[in-house]
This record gives structure tokens, C-alpha cells and sequence, in this order.
């Protein structure tokens, strides 16, 4: 062979030589650069992209609840049991603190194994690549060539070894850990290790035992395959596994493995969902209240609702917060992917008690009159007064509304064949008290049985401070979403009727005043009305205090006070306490005809327990990003609505009502001996029963009614509000006076003003010991 040939020969055997080494650099360069795709900067490694589930926080401290997409909370290093970590590394990647990203011996191990002896050697990727995947997805386009598959295949394991080398680059050994553990899905809709706790052992990363930490890692290979609810079997037996890796590298003695390993899977399961929990009317309340965009006039049917939203978007910073505020890239907040710390003002036990009342008295007491009740009626639950055709009206009208015909619509069935289809017999599992029930109902039974059930809104409030401590917006969320607490505006009845004596006070007027207790007759649309009592008294015909006549709702007493002053007068005095629902001004207005919502109510009444000042309810303190940064902080917004003398004289109006009139069960029934103001509401036909209760540091108010006007008690001694509302306040107040921790004690007093010096003590007004100067021209008018 000449030396020409030859030295061609060593050009082409070096050419070969050197052309992989040249392609393998090519192609890392290109990767690197972002020129063969996507790959993360150094500011997307700073700030890798997830979606961080949002937490919503008790005033106490209590975690109530999230809003996900992908239900992750983050947790850092110092949180984290060393079982899990060691369960973790024994099973992924037990040289994890001595590579720098990409282990060699564990790649060369794969290749032998698997490939040239076609043995399962596991897998050869270390944490690191597996974080790079879980942050940063591979290509998946859909590659039809086989040869086009295998290089993108090879292209995205070079991506994932570049972009492991950099995380390693940016962030410690724990860091990188934890990052992992935050990351990666556990089945069960949990995405990161502190929700796979709480989900499968009800538990925090830092108290996992051995055996669950054993678990929790099995099943990261395959989260369906090894879930330990689906395939309890199966996951024991990969628990053993991570057990037995655990042992072969000294994280567990033998006799450890020994024992763990026989131990029986135990978990304590609980899937989050949006309808379990606490406080669930609530926090799908401020979830709304918080993703609130701009009203846009063309978006509503209701120009009322339109205004109010208008007002609410202008004036309350926590409405809208997240399309208000903009994190530092311009976007705004995310509720669902940047994991907020939202703290609300809610106190957990509170929230308990409050549930617990609800649950007690529909459930265990006032649902199972109602159905005696229904006994009678030809048509149940609907009253009798309704005719077939009325009620066949109301039940077309819910069939229309439900998701299930909807849907049905969408799909292009016609409203003859969704009624077939609501007539047909289907299985399903319906509410009640005791638990769900499996059944076999036509969806149009199902309407009118679930109509069947009693409903109940219950908020309490810190007069002084504004917050709400315990929201119940319905009995229960998944099967009774409707929020009775502020979507649910009913008529209020008689508890209206503080505000007109309110603004008698306002003018002067004082409790132990006297009125006669005579019908009043009004011109009303050429015709004249005339409101009476719902029973007679003894006092018909006499001179009674106002105190009197607000303790026991008389409408004559009422209807002499209207006739003083005006509609307009109770209206503006509304306004100022903060009802935004539409008030008909009319001569009727004391009985409550108009709507209101029970959020409105509650904070209304807590006026006269703050001095006259009103409080906007306020539902959350601050708002912190995922590292705990604050993002935003709220106060009360307050106004003075009345004088702090009119506030005590009404003080002492709602008290007459709890010592001696329509409250007077909770000191005969419940034996309460504090001082408690209060008033009940009872409407037309029994449809609503309203209570507000009110002690110096708290105040609760109660709706209850059926889903419909037309659903309802027929005796006024069932279906008023002393019986339908007043219990859920005296079982709720009553816990609260037993949680000495809570500040609600038995002892605290309504305090007078300063030189407060009016007499309040109307003695044995049956006789006339005490009257204004037009008493006998009052009398001589009738």
C-alpha cells in the first residue's frame, strides 16, 4: 500500500472517528441553544412553571380548603419527613448526592442490561432528569417514521441531560429534592407530596411513617396501577419493594423490613373536593367574589344586579382581586395555577358550630315536621292553594333549569324527548340526612323529592370588626349549591320592622313611648288597606309602649309608625346600613315585602351592636403569594348609619324581644340567661322564618324556607321564625358560649353610651303611667 492511500485511509478512519464526537457537540449546541426546540432559560429555571393549587386559611389557622387545577401545594425541604426522602433515594436515584444530574454507572448499567443481555436493569434516569421532565414536558409530537421517532426520542433525552446539568447549576441538593416531591403526580387527583399525604394518610410530609412514605414513593411509578385504593394488592407489594430497597441501603434494620413489610396497607382516604369540607357555600362564595371581572352592562339581564356588581367592582378591593391586580409579567392573578395563601376571617369553630346547628335542626328536628305536615296535601310538598296547573308550571320551570337538560339541549334533543328522558326510571344516588342513598328514580322524581327539603342560610359577624365568622350558605353543597346566604334574597317579614322603629328613634322617639294599638287604614290605589295584628292581644285598644309593640310585632303599632313618617324615610335608613337589594317604598314596607339577602340582614343588625357604625362584611384578611409574600391586606369599610343613642335605644327595643316576646323560647327553651337582643321574621303563608340573634361581640342571622314560596308549613306554629330560624342561633350560641378560647362569653353586657341617662324601664304600662302629650288625641281619633 503506497503512503497516498494510506494517509487517505487514516483521513476517512479519524473523519469516522471524530464525526460522532463532532454531531453528538453539534447537536448538544443546537439543543442547547433552543434551535431543535423549546428549552428553558436561566429565568425558567429560576421560576419553573406550575399549577400551584390556591389555600384557603381559617382566621385560626385551619387550611379549609384549595382551588386547583391540579391540586399541589408547595412544601419546602425542612417540611419533609426523612422516611420519604430516604424511601425516595433508595428507590430513584441512591447516588442522587454524588452525580451532578446524569449518572453514568446508572446509564451504563441500563445499557448492558437491558440491551445487550435484554434483562430489566429499571430505569436510568436520575431525580434530576425526572424533575427536568415533570418541568419541562418533552415533544410529543406524533412522529409517523419510525427512524423520525427514534431520533426525537434521542433529541428529547439530550434535552432532558442539558437541562438537568443546568438545574443542577441553579439549585442545592435538597432544593432539587423537594422540587420533585412538589412535582410529580400520586394519583387521586394529588400533585406533590403534600397533598398525597393529606389524601391517602389524612397526614403532613413531616409525620409520614416509613410504611406510608414506602407507599407514597411505589406508587410514583404508576400511579393507577399501584394506587392503593384501586389496587390494594399491588401496592402492598411495590411497598415491599421500596421496604426491601430501603433495607439493602441501611435506611431500615432488617428487623424493620421485617415488620413493616407484614403490616396491613391502613389509609385514612379523602379526596379533596370543592363540595366536601368546611365551609363549602363560602369558599365557592369568595371564589366567585375574588374572580369577579369588570361588569359589562351587555353581560346582564338585571340592571339592579348590573349597578350593585358596578358598585361592588369600584369601591371593594377583594372583588376582582384577581383581575385587579397583575403579577410582576402584567398577567394577572391566577386562583387556580399560582398558589395565593388567601386568609379568610372565617374561625373554624365557629364554622363547626354553625354547620352542626344547621345539620341538627333541619336534620333531626324541623325536616320530619315538614313531612308530617305534607300529610294533608294533595299535591306535595306544594301547598294546597296551588292548582295542577300551577304546579305543573314550577316543575317544568325546574326541569328547564337543571345542567341535565341543558346539556340535553346543547346536544340538539328536543323538549318533547328530555321530557321522555325525565320520565324514564334511571339509578342514582340522592341526599339525605342519614347519607347518600342509591336509588332508581325518574330525574323528574328527583326534582320534586329533593324540593321536598327544608333549606337554611346561616352568617354570624363580628359587629365591631366586620368579619364573618361562620357562612352556611345551604344543608349541603353538592346536592344544595344555591348560596342562601348572599344569593338567596327572600322576603324578611316582620324583621324588617326594626328599621322603621330605627328611624322613630332617630327622630326622638324613645321605647317606653306609647302608641295606641289600634288598626291604621290607608288609601292605597283608590282603595283603602288596613294591616292587622296576626292575633289579638290583651292590649287591644290600649296605649302601648313601642317596646311593647316591637317585642311583640304588633302591626298596629307598626302601621301608626309608618303613617308618622314615610316609606322613603326606612329605605334611605337601609341604604345606610348597606342593603343594595331593590326596596319597594310603600306603605307596606314594615311587613317586609320587599327582598333582601340574609348577608345584607346580619350586617344591618349589627349596626346597633357597633355603636351605629356599619360594617361591610368582610370575608378575607390578606392575601400572600406562594412564598408568603403579601400581596394585598383588608380593613372593614364602615360608615356611621345612625347615632349611638338610637343604636341602645334599639339595643333595648330587640332585648324586650327576646325577654318577653316572639324570642322568648331562647330563656324558656334554651334557658339562656345573657344578655341577648334579637327579632324574628315570619312572611305571608309561612315561607320564610327569619331570626337574628345578637349578643355585644356577636351577631348571627337565619333563613329557612323551601326552595320554592309555594313549599311551606301550613300552622303558624311550625312555620314561623321562632321555630323555623330561632333554634339554628340558640344551638350555634350556645357552643360558642361553651369555647371559652372564642372571647364570646355569657357575661359580656351591651354598653350605654356616654351619659346615656334615658329611662328604659317601661314599668306596668297597662296602666297610664307614662304617656306623650298626644296619647288621648290619638285615642279620640277612634
Amino acid at each position: 500500500m503506497n503512503k497516498e492511500k494510506q494517509k487517505l485511509y487514516l483521513k476517512v478512519f479519524w473523519g469516522l472517528f471524530i464525526l460522532p464526537f463532532i454531531v453528538v457537540i453539534t447537536i448538544f449546541f443546537l439543543i442547547s441553544s433552543g434551535r431543535m426546540g423549546f428549552m428553558p432559560t436561566f429565568e425558567d429555571l429560576e421560576n419553573p412553571e406550575n399549577n400551584v393549587a390556591s389555600q384557603v386559611y381559617s382566621s385560626d389557622g385551619e387550611l379549609l380548603g384549595h382551588y386547583f387545577l391540579q391540586r399541589r401545594v408547595y412544601v419546602d425541604f425542612d417540611e419533609l419527613s426523612p422516611n420519604i426522602v430516604n424511601a425516595l433515594l433508595a428507590t430513584e436515584d441512591i447516588r442522587f448526592r454524588r452525580h451532578s444530574g446524569i449518572d453514568a454507572r446508572g446509564m451504563g448499567r441500563v445499557f448492558v442490561k437491558s440491551i445487550l443481555l435484554g434483562q430489566s436493569a429499571g430505569g436510568g434516569s436520575t431525580i434530576t432528569q425526572q424533575l427536568a421532565k415533570n418541568l419541562f414536558p418533552r415533544d410529543t409530537t406524533n412522529y409517523n417514521l419510525a427512524i423520525s421517532r427514534i431520533a426525537n426520542l434521542g433529541v428529547n433525552k439530550f434535552k432532558e441531560w442539558i437541562t438537568a446539568a443546568k438545574l443542577e447549576r441553579n439549585y442545592t441538593k435538597d432544593e432539587l429534592l423537594v422540587m420533585y416531591l412538589n412535582t410529580v403526580y400520586f394519583g387521586s387527583h394529588s400533585y406533590g407530596i403534600k397533598s398525597a399525604a393529606n389524601t391517602f394518610f389524612d397526614t403532613t410530609p413531616d409525620s409520614l411513617k416509613k410504611e406510608e412514605a414506602a407507599t407514597l414513593v411505589g406508587v410514583l411509578r404508576a400511579p393507577s396501577w399501584y394506587s392503593p385504593v384501586r389496587n390494594p394488592e399491588r401496592a402492598i407489594s411495590r411497598r415491599n419493594v421500596v421496604l426491601a430497597q430501603m433495607r439493602n441501603y441501611d435506611f431500615i434494620s432488617q428487623a424493620e423490613f421485617d415488620s413493616l413489610s407484614a403490616l396491613p396497607l391502613e389509609l385514612d382516604y379523602n379526596v379533596e373536593d370543592q363540595t366536601k369540607g368546611k365551609a363549602t357555600h363560602f369558599r365557592e362564595h369568595l371564589r366567585n367574589v375574588l374572580m369577579a371581572r369588570e361588569p359589562q352592562r351587555e353581560n346582564y339581564v338585571s340592571h339592579q344586579r348590573y349597578v350593585r356588581d358596578s358598585i361592588e367592582w369600584a369601591n371593594n378591593p377583594v372583588y376582582g382581586w384577581c383581575n385587579k391586580n397583575f403579577k410582576p409579567d402584567g398577567t394577572p392573578y391566577n386562583l387556580y395555577r399560582d398558589g395565593l395563601r388567601i386568609y379568610t376571617t372565617v374561625n373554624s369553630k365557629m364554622q363547626e358550630y354553625a354547620e352542626e346547628a344547621v345539620r341538627q335542626h333541619l336534620g333531626e328536628e324541623l325536616q320530619d315536621e315538614f313531612w308530617n305536615d305534607l300529610g294533608t296535601n294533595r299535591r306535595p310538598p306544594f301547598s294546597n292553594n296551588l292548582s295542577a296547573e300551577q304546579v305543573e308550571s314550577i316543575m317544568e320551570s325546574a326541569m328547564r333549569r337543571t345542567d341535565r337538560y341543558r346539556s340535553l339541549r346543547v346536544e340538539g334533543v328536543s323538549h318533547d324527548s328530555i321530557v321522555k328522558i325525565f320520565n324514564k326510571p334511571v339509578e342514582m344516588s340522592v341526599f339525605s340526612w342519614e347519607g347518600e342513598i342509591d336509588t332508581v328514580m325518574t330525574p323528574r322524581d328527583s326534582i320534586k323529592y329533593y324540593k321536598s327539603f327544608l333549606r337554611s342560610g346561616f352568617m354570624a359577624m363580628e359587629p365591631g370588626s366586620g368579619q364573618v365568622k361562620a357562612y352556611v350558605g345551604g344543608p349541603n353543597m353538592k346536592h344544595f349549591p344555591f348560596d342562601h346566604v348572599s344569593l338567596g334574597a327572600r322576603q324578611t317579614g316582620s324583621l324588617l320592622k326594626p328599621f322603621l322603629y330605627t328611624v322613630a328613634m332617630e327622630e326622638g322617639y324613645e321605647p317606653c313611648d306609647r302608641v295606641a294599638n289600634v288598626p291604621q287604614s290607608f288609601v292605597v290605589n283608590d282603595s283603602v288597606w288596613t294591616p292587622r295584628n296576626a292575633s289579638p292581644t290583651d292590649y287591644d285598644g290600649e296605649m302601648v309602649p313601642l317596646q311593647w309593640g316591637l317585642a311583640n310585632s304588633i302591626n298596629n303599632v307598626s302601621a301608626w309608625l309608618i303613617d308618622q313618617f314615610t316609606p322613603y324615610a326606612v329605605k334611605d335608613l337601609l341604604r345606610k346600613m348597606g342593603v343594595r337589594s331593590n326596596i319597594d317604598p310603600v306603605k307596606s314596607i314594615f311587613l317586609g315585602t320587599s327582598d333582601m339577602t340574609l348577608r345584607e340582614v346580619v350586617a344591618a343588625f349589627a349596626t346597633y351592636a357597633n355603636e351605629g357604625v356599619y360594617n361591610e362584611p368582610l370575608m378575607v384578611t390578606r392575601i400572600e403569594d406562594r412564598h408568603g409574600n403579601v400581596l394585598a391586606e383588608f380593613q372593614p369599610r364602615m360608615q356611621e348609619a345612625i347615632n349611638e343613642k338610637s343604636a341602645y335605644l334599639m339595643i333595648n327595643l330587640l332585648r324586650a324581644v327576646v325577654d318577653e316576646g316572639t324570642g322568648i323560647r331562647l330563656r324558656e327553651r334554651y334557658g339562656f340567661d345573657a344578655q341577648m337582643a334579637g327579632k324574628t321574621g315570619t312572611t305571608q303563608n309561612m315561607s320564610d322564618g327569619w331570626f337574628v340573634g345578637m349578643v355585644p361581640n356577636l351577631v348571627g342571622g337565619v333563613w329557612t324556607g323551601g326552595e320554592d314560596r309555594s313549599i311551606h308549613f301550613d300552622h303558624i306554629s311550625q312555620g314561623q321564625g321562632a321555630n323555623m330560624a330561632l333554634p339554628i342561633w340558640a344551638l350555634f350560641i350556645e357552643k360558642v358560649f361553651e369555647n371559652e378560647e372564642l372571647g364570646v362569653c355569657k357575661e359580656d353586657e351591651f354598653e350605654s353610651p356616654p351619659g346615656f341617662d334615658i329611662n328604659l324601664d317601661c314599668g306596668d304600662w297597662s296602666r297610664p303611667d307614662r304617656t306623650r302629650q298626644y296619647d288621648t288625641e290619638i285615642l279620640d281619633r277612634y
